[in-house]
């Protein structure tokens, strides 16, 4: 999940004629950084007291009455940033910054994670075994066309709910497209095949480092916290989508005419040729298919908290129960980075030119994340974070709990426009949010989900995003073509995250 951009889109400005673009995530959170130190001047301070968890007491909030000087709130302005990549939290004062002594408060372990799973994804990706296992899949059924999209969009959609993949579908337009006109289908299939499938993985993610992870630290939970809920949301929304698309791709083979999209040229040749020869399937590509597959397997093993889900949240950890976080992680994907090199046959230099490519395309990701954690650190240094959750508390502390996960939900939703990365998001909005589940009665975990969720579905329309507008771009469908066919399956999966989410509120 890179934070480049895609370079084509469908409609180019006209020679001579400005084109207004939404800023990207970067000037958005530098907008956000700078009116919430101008905030800090005027919001009161205050502090709740808290539990032996470290977690707001409701009613607790006192005024602190704290004054700051001007070269201290500029200081803070200036070292956000800093503070935001590896700021240290003052047990006693609770201040965070560069040369405190106490526990890291900084994403540094977040940051570092992400950029090692990209390595891992890039390595992969560099041995060709992933492209190769996707060629090969569409090539066994390309007779049977129903079966291929629901594989496809089965594969995108464990790709997206277990390392949140985006930017990396766009190299995948190239085999789609020519495979669904050969199946008899349009490019509209094509571009829902993969847009579709990744998208609701992604908005039922389970342990997605770039929504999942992220939130989770912000949140300081388990990334395994929560992730049954999430596994069952993603088992139930992943067919609704697979139905949708077969539902026109169907539609469509029966009467072209009632094509979503217009035909591009060379349409009728491109479907008669097909995909043509397929790169084979060696046993390189297998084994690597099979260590990638197995890294995601054992780091779910080592994320879920399988004595307190089996036990309670009481119960003490079992002794095989590995309980692993960001650092460990990190480790686990660089290690198998050079694993999947060395099995895939890259070469010393292919391996370090991997590594080097990799980090390069996900710090994008990572600086966002550090960006959104400097925000946060200048409202607790300002002593403004409590005062913004006492303000939040009286609404949702009288709220039942199956009305405040879909509140949680919709709270998000335009929080997602203003802010597309979902690292960026959850960054921003998970340390005042998760806080007020605790008010409400309702699992942090749980409001991750209805983050990662409100995340997800605006992910699939958002024009501000690469993936979405390069895409459809790739797959020749104009934006309004998506529009029109993506907004009933909007609805749907809308309905659907509200009534899951108010259910898994209500018995969190």
């Amino acid at each position: 999940m890179s934070s480049s951009s895609a370079g084509t889109t469908n409609q180019q400005a006209q020679p001579g004629t400005a084109k207004w673009r939404f800023p990207s995530a970067f000037t958005v959170l530098f907008v956000v950084t700078l009116v919430v130190w101008l905030l800090a001047f005027i919001i009161p301070t205050g502090a709740y007291q808290v539990d032996e968890d470290g977690r707001p007491i409701p009613g607790s909030y006192e005024s602190t009455g704290t004054e700051f000087g001007l070269w201290d709130r500029f200081m803070e302005l200036f070292l956000a940033p800093v503070n935001g990549l590896y700021g240290v939290q003052n047990a006693e004062s609770g201040v965070i910054g560069p040369y405190e002594t106490g526990e890291l408060f900084g994403a540094a372990g977040v940051f570092l994670f992400v950029l090692a799973i990209g390595i891992f994804i890039t390595m992969a990706m560099q041995t060709g075994a992933i492209q190769a296992g996707v060629a090969r899949i569409a090539k066994r059924y390309s007779h049977r066309g129903a079966v291929v999209v629901a594989l496809l969009m089965v594969v995108f959609s464990i790709a997206g709910t277990t390392e949140g993949m985006a930017e990396e579908t766009l190299g995948f337009y190239a085999l789609v497209v020519p495979l669904m006109l050969s199946l008899g289908y349009d490019r509209m299939v094509a571009a829902a095949t993969i847009l579709v499938g990744a998208t609701i993985g992604v908005l039922a993610s389970t342990v997605n480092p770039f929504a999942t992870g992220v939130a989770s630290d912000a949140a300081e939970v388990s990334i395994g916290d929560g992730i049954v809920f999430r596994l069952i949301m993603y088992l139930l929304l992943v067919p609704v989508g697979v139905w949708y698309v077969l539902r026109y791709a169907r539609k469509v083979k029966a009467d072209p005419a009632t094509s979503k999209t217009t035909p591009a040229p060379g349409d009728a040749e491109i479907a008669r040729t097909g995909i043509g020869e397929v790169e084979p399937l060696t046993g390189k590509h297998k084994t690597v298919l099979a260590i990638v597959a197995l890294t995601f397997v054992f780091m779910i093993f080592s994320l879920v908290p399988w004595a307190q889900i089996i036990e309670g949240t009481d119960a003490d950890s079992y002794p095989w129960q590995l309980d692993w976080y960001f650092p460990e992680l990190a480790a686990l994907f660089l290690a198998m980075s050079v694993v999947v090199g060395l099995i895939g046959g890259l070469g010393e230099q292919g391996i370090t030119d991997s590594l080097v490519k990799g980090a390069g395309e996900f710090i994008g990701v990572g600086l966002i994340i550090v960006l959104a954690r400097g925000v946060t650190v200048i409202m607790n240094n300002a002593e403004i974070t409590d005062t913004v959750l006492n303000s939040m508390e009286s609404l949702v502390s009288d709220t039942s709990s199956w009305v405040f996960g879909p509140l949680m939900f919709l709270v998000n939703i335009p929080l997602a426009f203003l802010v597309p990365s979902t690292s960026g998001h959850a960054a921003l909005a998970i340390p005042i949010l998760a806080p007020l589940g605790d008010f409400a009665g309702v699992s942090r975990a749980m409001v991750i989900t209805a983050y990662q969720s409100a995340s997800g579905l605006v992910n699939l329309i958002t024009p501000t995003s690469a993936v979405v507008m390069g895409g459809i771009a790739l797959a020749k469908v104009r934006y309004d073509q998506w529009l029109r066919f993506v907004a009933p399956l909007l609805g749907i999966l809308f309905v659907g995250c509200l009534v899951l989410i108010g259910i898994g509120s209500a018995i969190s």
